[in-house]
């Protein structure tokens, strides 16, 4: 019976600092792909718990956008009155798109895509329009539904709802 060389306290420890690297470089990864991947959150429930309420009617400026982070949305008043509630996930990657105010439109910082006010690509690679949740308007008080986003192709006037 032949005895099997055993390795060397070096040899040993270098395997060693091998495997610890390797699990070191699964984490960072694992990491990283959290990181960039979108996150999908959804509110739970069809009751009034997924229903954000905006606030009144004359609260919101026409051309105006307004963030409600707890939300995740943003709330734009069109020139000519109506809403429309935009989720702030890019159609990309789900990163979030900031309103740029000075800009007039929505700039995705991952990969530049940019949206107008009612969430329509302006310049690609989103392939689709910013998707939206359901408005309403009751009383004078605009109530999101934030549930689930609604997704859309195209922008349609139907999607936006006036008072």
């Amino acid at each position: 019976m032949t005895e099997g060389v055993q390795p060397s306290r070096r040899s040993f420890l270098g395997r060693l600092w091998l495997l610890l690297g390797g699990v070191a470089l699964v984490e960072a990864v694992w990491i990283v792909a959290d990181f960039v991947s979108p996150h999908r959150r959804r509110a739970t429930g069809g009751d009034d718990t997924a229903v954000i309420v905006a606030g009144p009617v004359e609260r919101f400026e026409p051309g105006s956008v307004t963030a409600f982070p707890a939300g995740r949305f943003y709330l734009a008043r069109l020139d000519d009155g109506g809403f429309l509630a935009l989720n702030r996930e890019c159609t990309h990657l789900g990163c979030t798109v900031p309103w740029v105010a000075d800009e007039g439109r929505f700039v995705c910082p991952c990969h530049a895509s940019s949206f107008d006010i009612r969430g329509e690509v302006l310049s690609p690679p989103a392939p689709r329009p910013l998707d939206v949740f359901q408005v309403r308007i009751e009383n004078d008080i605009v109530k999101v539904d934030i549930s689930r986003p609604i997704r859309r192709q195209s922008f349609s006037d139907s999607q936006v709802v006036r008072s």
